[in-house]
């Protein structure tokens, strides 16, 4: 199994524009792992992770179409760190996985690892040889999701605030794109570091 020249771990808040900059790399041709979609797939029904959490949280944990209660887990684990930690015990090892053998399979020169909560929980770290961060003020990242999904501020903030900090996430980018203006500036910024990811690719293999 060969292994990709190159993997960028790309992460961001909620509302930074993450999804936004995954599609722009992926205009270029190059494969976008996306970790969130993986998880969706390994609970969705008859997904590989449904007999496991079945297991540890019981058949309330499922929906009526037999896939994960995705909106109950979500409340149960934001309020209890320990039943968050238990999920991620089931999930994570199966979402490394699946995206490893994604990363493996790509044909591209260079493979962008979508993963939000890279910060949070460092496993991708080691596996990823660069961490591009996307980054914006927070009032920003508040707007965009207020006018996205139409929650309420105060359960906005709420999310932003269980997600590491802005700090913390350019604490630990090679790479920083910045999303606070224009969507041509965000495409110019990403259309530059895929030169620089392809160079780097090439100097890898």
């Amino acid at each position: 199994m060969s292994r990709p020249a190159l993997k960028i771990g790309l992460t961001g808040g909620i509302g930074s524009g993450k999804s936004a900059a995954a599609a722009r790399f992926a205009s270029h041709g190059v494969a976008v792992v996306d970790t969130d979609a993986i998880a969706r797939k390994l609970t969705a029904p008859g997904g590989a992770a449904l007999a496991a959490l079945r297991d540890a949280f019981g058949e309330a944990a499922l929906a009526a179409d037999g896939g994960l209660d995705r909106a109950r887990m979500r409340t149960l684990v934001f309020a209890n760190p320990a039943e968050r930690a238990r999920l991620e015990a089931i999930l994570h090892p199966l979402i490394e996985a699946e995206s490893l053998r994604r990363c493996y399979a790509a044909q591209s020169p260079y493979v962008i690892v979508d993963v939000p909560l890279l910060a949070e929980t460092g496993r991708w770290r080691e596996h990823c040889e660069r961490v591009c961060v996307v980054d914006c003020p927070q009032e920003l990242q508040i707007a965009r999701v207020a006018e996205r999904n139409g929650h309420p501020r105060d359960e906005i903030e709420a999310i932003v605030a269980a997600q590491a900090s802005r700090e913390a996430r350019r604490a630990i980018a090679d790479d920083i794109i910045d999303n606070g203006d224009t969507l041509a500036a965000l495409h110019a910024q990403i259309d530059a570091l895929h030169e620089r990811y392809c160079a780097l690719a090439k100097r890898t293999t």
